[in-house]
């Protein structure tokens, strides 16, 4: 992937020398260049079957956050104003710009004109599911916490999250989300190292229920994708693998296997 991401964000390659094999690496985006309205580039063909980005909230000015927002639709702004806390806002704000640039660059249009609409609801059928374009042909998924952002896109169904290490507390409280044998596993440990390994499972676990479609709806024990190093797919039509962010947090990514 070049350094250069048309439309003015910048991309560096994560370098991660001590990342175990298959560990995925993604761009770091710079987006200071969001808002600029440069001249709009050719649509391009994705890198691949799968591209997947890294932002950082904490990285952009007052002005580049304001910038970022008049990307959004009118949903997405009334969205960002219903968040109580500015950090939890902010992070939403820059997650739906970067997803806006990156899709806006590789479909060869304006940011903010993208057709994005939302899926049913896997659950009740409402019009308030997730994010997907109106046209087919590209598939993406996006995740935000705390600092980080992690979009991905991709030809085929494809899921990402992005989490915080989970407390002692939340391991305790969220142990009916694991599978019978990852909570096995997750017993068999030490106690300190438990946060690190159901964080690990639990990012997994939501990349492939939001590659499905179903999110949360589909109950998260029902499928065994490991808590140690290497991820097991749960289905063999789908690829599953770890992603290398920054200390104190777990990604992954989910993708449905061409053919």
């Amino acid at each position: 992937m070049s350094d250069r991401y048309p439309g003015g964000l910048r991309t560096d390659p994560v370098y991660a020398p001590h990342a175990p094999p298959g560990l995925l690496c993604p761009a770091v985006l710079d987006l200071s260049g969001l808002g600029r309205r440069p001249d709009v580039p050719p649509p391009r063909a994705l890198d691949g079957p799968l591209e997947l980005y890294l932002a950082r909230v904490g990285a952009l000015d007052d002005q580049s956050l304001v910038r970022a927002q008049e990307l959004l639709d009118a949903e997405e702004r009334a969205r960002a104003r219903a968040f109580r806390h500015i950090r939890d806002r902010d992070a939403y704000v820059v997650a739906h710009a970067a997803l806006r640039s990156v899709l806006g660059v590789l479909l060869g249009m304006r940011a903010e004109a993208l057709p994005l609409v939302r899926e049913p609801c896997a659950g009740c059928g409402g019009p308030h599911g997730r994010p997907a374009l109106s046209t087919p042909g590209v598939h993406f998924s996006l995740s935000h916490s705390g600092g980080l952002v992690l979009v991905a896109l991709a030809e085929e169904p494809v899921g990402v999250d992005v989490e915080g290490l989970a407390t002692a507390q939340a391991v305790l409280s969220a142990q009916s989300a694991l599978h019978p044998v990852e909570a096995d596993e997750l017993a068999r440990l030490p106690a300190p190292a438990r946060a690190a390994s159901f964080t690990r499972a639990w990012v997994r676990k939501e990349a492939y229920l939001k590659g499905l479609g179903t999110g949360l709806v589909r109950d998260p024990a029902l499928d065994y994708v490991g808590t140690g190093p290497r991820p097991a797919a749960p289905d063999p039509h789908w690829a599953l693998r770890d992603v290398t962010v920054p200390t104190g947090y777990a990604a992954a990514v989910a993708l449905r296997r061409g053919g």
